[in-house]
Formats: C-alpha cells, sequence, structure tokens
C-alpha cells in the first residue's frame, strides 16, 4: 500500500469522523440489547378484577380528533411501570399513556460540557457564552401539551356508546415493578356506563419493548349493541421541525402492502388510510411508536392535524355487533421502543420495514448486522463505524489502487494528447482518433480509473443509510 494510498484512507476516516460528529444526530446509544419478540409470544393473562361506579358519559362527534374544550371528569391519578427497559406512566384519565421514558437510550445534548462543539465555537468564535452541565434524559416517546388527551384513549364512533378521550377509568392497581420479574403483569383500567362496561388490559413483558392492549366491551343489556373501537396515540408536533434530510418525524401506516408517511405540515382535514393495516405508528428517525391490530382486513386509521398542531392517529377497529348479555374483545400489540432491525422483524408483521434503507437496502441491511457484531466487542457505534469503515476500505483497495494507477497513466500520456490536439486542431475526429490509438498503444482504458470508485459508490451510500 502506497503513501497517496495510505493518505487517502486517513483523510476518509477524518471526513467521514468530522461529517458524523458536527452534521449527522447519531443513533443514541444502547446500554442493553433487548431480546427478540413476536406476536404470538404474548400470552393472555388472568386480567385483574376492579369495581367501576356509573358515570354520565359524554357523546364525542369525532373521537379521532377531540374538542380542546374536553375536560376530565374527575381527578386523575397516575400509575408507575416499572421495567428493565423502560420507565411508564399511565393516568385514569382516558386510561392512557401519560409518559414513557426509553432506559436505554439518552436524549442528543448537543451544547453540553463533554461535548466537543461548543469548545470549537469558543476558540474560533470568543464566545463567552456558559456551557450548560452535562445532564442524562431518558428518551420520552410520549409529547402533549396541558389539555390534550393521552396517547392510547379509546373512542367508539358509530357506536350505540361513546366516550370522551378524557373519561375517567378506575383501576386498583397502584404500582408495577417489573424489574426483577419473570413474568408478564396487567394494568386494568374499567369503566361503566349504562348499559356498557369498558375494559382496557395492558399485559406488559418485561422482557422487551412490546406491550399487549385488550379492550374488552360488555354490554350489560337485554338488546345487541354496536361498537366500533378506535384507538388513538396524540403527539404535538412543530410542522417545521418534523421533516428534515435525517428522516420523517410524524404518523406511519403499512396499509395495503405498502408504507404511508403523510407530512404533518399538509394535513388538513381527516387523512384515511386503509384497510388491511398491518401497523400504525408515530415515528421519529431512530424511535417509533407503534400499534399492531388482530384484524389488518378490517382495520383503517384515520389521521388529523388540528389548528392546536396536535395529530392524532386513530386506528379504527372492526364494526362489532355485541348480544346482550355478551361482551366482544379488540385485541392489539403495542412496540414502543427504538428501531432496532432485529427486535422489529420478530415481530412478523414487516414493523422492521418503518427503517428507511433507502434504495440500498440490499447492502445497508449486511451492514447493519456486521456493524451491530462490531459493537458487540467495542460497546460504541462511533469507533464501531470507523472499523467498518476500514474494513470496506480495505475490502476495495485493490479498485481503488487500480484506479490511482490509471490516473498516473493517464497523466503520464496528457503532453501527448496536448501535442495531438494541437497538431489536429481544426479536425476534431482525428483527434479523437489518435487520442484512442494512444491509449491503445499504451493500453491504457480512459474509464479505469472512474469505473472502480463508482463501484464503491452504493456500498457508501448503503453504509450511511
Amino acid at each position: 500500500m502506497d503513501k497517496r494510498t495510505i493518505l487517502a484512507v486517513v483523510l476518509s476516516l477524518a471526513v467521514l469522523f468530522l461529517y458524523q460528529t458536527f452534521f449527522v444526530k447519531p443513533q443514541l446509544p444502547q446500554k442493553a440489547a433487548a431480546p427478540q419478540q413476536s406476536i404470538d409470544s404474548i400470552k393472555k393473562d388472568k386480567a385483574l378484577t376492579s369495581a367501576s361506579p356509573q358515570e354520565k358519559e359524554t357523546v364525542l362527534e369525532k373521537p379521532a380528533a377531540p374538542e380542546e374544550s374536553a375536560k376530565p371528569e374527575a381527578p386523575s391519578r397516575d400509575i408507575l411501570v416499572e421495567t428493565p427497559h423502560y420507565t411508564a406512566v399511565f393516568s385514569t384519565r382516558g386510561g392512557a399513556l401519560k409518559s414513557l421514558k426509553l432506559k436505554d437510550y439518552y436524549q442528543d445534548c448537543y451544547d453540553c460540557t463533554d461535548d466537543l462543539w461548543p469548545k470549537i465555537k469558543r476558540l474560533f468564535t470568543g464566545s463567552k457564552d456558559p456551557i450548560k452541565p452535562k445532564t442524562k434524559e431518558f428518551v420520552e416517546l410520549v409529547d402533549v401539551q396541558n389539555g390534550m388527551p393521552y396517547p392510547l384513549t379509546v373512542t367508539f364512533p358509530e357506536s350505540s356508546t361513546s366516550i370522551s378521550p378524557n373519561a375517567a377509568f378506575e383501576t386498583a392497581t397502584g404500582k408495577l415493578d417489573l424489574i426483577n420479574a419473570k413474568e408478564k403483569q396487567q394494568l386494568v383500567f374499567s369503566r361503566s356506563h349504562g348499559n356498557v362496561k369498558i375494559e382496557k388490559i395492558f399485559t406488559f413483558d418485561p422482557a422487551g419493548y412490546t406491550i399487549a392492549l385488550e379492550v374488552k366491551v360488555h354490554n350489560l343489556t337485554s338488546s345487541p349493541i354496536t361498537q366500533v373501537p378506535v384507538i388513538n396515540w396524540y403527539q404535538s408536533v412543530d410542522p417545521q421541525k418534523v421533516d428534515d434530510s435525517y428522516g420523517h418525524d410524524g404518523p406511519a401506516v403499512s396499509a395495503g402492502g405498502s408504507i404511508e408517511r403523510p407530512e404533518v405540515k399538509k394535513l388538513n382535514g381527516e387523512s384515511i388510510l386503509g384497510p388491511n393495516v398491518l401497523w400504525s405508528a408515530y415515528e421519529s428517525k431512530y424511535f417509533i411508536a407503534s400499534l399492531i391490530p388482530e384484524n389488518p382486513s378490517l382495520t383503517n386509521v384515520v389521521i388529523t392535524r388540528d389548528a392546536n398542531n396536535m395529530v392524532c392517529v386513530g386506528t379504527k377497529g372492526r364494526k362489532e355487533v355485541i348480544p346482550g348479555g355478551q361482551n366482544s374483545i379488540f385485541s392489539y400489540s403495542l412496540y414502543l421502543g427504538p428501531k432496532q432491525y432485529d427486535l422489529l422483524r420478530a415481530l412478523g408483521v414487516g414493523l422492521e420495514n418503518a427503517i428507511d434503507f433507502g434504495w440500498f437496502k440490499w447492502l445497508a441491511i449486511p451492514a447493519l448486522y456486521i456493524l451491530n457484531f462490531l459493537y458487540g466487542f467495542v460497546q460504541n457505534y462511533g469507533i464501531a463505524i470507523i472499523i467498518l469503515t476500514t474494513i470496506i476500505k480495505i475490502i476495495f483497495w485493490p479498485l481503488g489502487n487500480m484506479s490511482y494507477k490509471s490516473m498516473n497513466e493517464m497523466k503520464k500520456l496528457q503532453p501527448k494528447i496536448e501535442a495531438l490536439k494541437e497538431k489536429y486542431k481544426n479536425d476534431q475526429t482525428k483527434i479523437g482518433q489518435e487520442t484512442m490509438a494512444l491509449y491503445r498503444e499504451h493500453k491504457v482504458n480512459p474509464f479505469s480509473g472512474c469505473l472502480p470508485m463508482l463501484i464503491q459508490i452504493p456500498v457508501f451510500f448503503g453504509l450511511y443509510k
């Protein structure tokens, strides 16, 4: 390997390192890998029992996009759920998710003490602005403003009885601690109103990021009723910041064999997707909050954005006629966590396709497996990327060396080519013929300098994705 090749490798690594440091928002480092899960592994455990008072229901005209004036019906209470991988807070207001923080991932902090950029900025600009102390905040998947409904509320449009997303539920559970648990545990919310009783049963698995959700509707009368459930994920957004060159931040739906990603800033009125919905989600570049319905063929998704930039992804289930004295169960699976390819693929519904690998997916996925393999040894994605890039440069060194040699040969012929241009300056055809003859005489291919470099381009695009 000559000096120029070594210099090229060093410069390439330096450029990659600087680009990753200053321009690319890196994936937050994972502290511990979570085991794979499958939908079939989420077993139904015995539901906890709880009594619910008879309360007055509020009929909602648009369950998927409730009015801002909707208020909680009673003082709410929080229920803390601790697992090895996340801390979740549920509320009796809507029997819904108030907060979910991922323990294995930290928020970005680009202006903190331990970061290089603020120090460089002070060096070159003379800035005396104080550098913020380094703080580690876990990634939060829930983002709602005051007065907004919480994610995972259930509403019932086109139904005999509907409820507000802020309706008060009850639960007998005060806290769930799954830190050292071996078995799944349940959190049950219930609410009664005249002719129906609604139960929301969340089943938590300490092994990962998947949560089972059952919505059970009991018909307390002797006559049949009709219910259509909608599970709503609410998110507060800034339309000017949700989409950038680094990825999509907004709703995503797998319906009819393709993935739709409506742009939040272009949402006007209702955007309806489906049927055949395999999953619906609200995603960022590295994380996803997704819902997987039990019956995709009978599922639609309604996406809305109101004047206060509250986005709602409403997953609408089948219309169910419930005979008197009986109940109906609507089942879902939730994945609330990182876009980790092996975990998403293990769910078996194509959720791994939420990761946008671009045109070079066939190269990006093998590179991802190798990257994760290297990470297992060095425990640092930055170092793993540098090692992988070095390996790729070594593999392509013969092609690169061929390119450098060809360019050197072309440089040697340049004076003779210039002489031909001067000699036949009035005859372009003759210049071309004599130039090609010169290439043949010296066994030089004018394309051999570019072709090896072109072959490497898809590999590095795949590595970037």
